[in-house]
C-alpha cells in the first residue's frame, strides 16, 4: 500500500505528495486523519482528480478539512471510491458523504 504526505490544503482541494512516485488512479480513493471530524483513523476520503506530476496528485475531499495539516500521512487504498448497492439502497438518495 503506498503512503503520500498532505503537501497543501485549500479548502476541499488537497494536494497529496508520494515520494516512491506511484501515483495513484484517476478517481482513486484516499484516506487520510482528520482529528477535527472524529477521532477515528483514516476518517477522511480524498478523490483523485488530477495528476499534477511531480509526484503530486490533485485530490477532492469527502467531508470537512478544517483542522487536517500539511505532512498528515494518506494512504492510498488502491480502490475507486464506492457506493452501497442493493435492495437496501434502492429508492434512497445518497450524497457525498454518505
Amino acid at each position: 500500500m503506498e503512503m503520500g504526505l498532505v503537501k497543501q490544503i485549500l479548502g476541499p482541494v488537497v494536494d497529496v505528495e508520494f515520494p516512491g512516485g506511484k501515483l495513484p488512479p484517476i478517481y482513486g480513493a484516499l484516506r487520510v486523519t482528520n482529528q477535527a471530524n472524529s477521532k477515528d483513523e483514516w476518517n477522511l476520503v480524498l478523490e483523485v482528480a488530477q495528476h499534477l506530476g511531480d509526484k503530486t496528485v490533485r485530490t477532492i475531499a469527502m467531508d470537512a478539512t478544517e483542522g487536517l495539516v500539511r505532512g498528515a500521512s494518506v494512504k492510498d487504498t488502491e480502490n475507486m471510491i464506492m457506493a452501497p448497492v442493493g435492495d437496501e439502497s434502492l429508492g434512497r438518495i445518497i450524497y457525498v458523504i454518505g
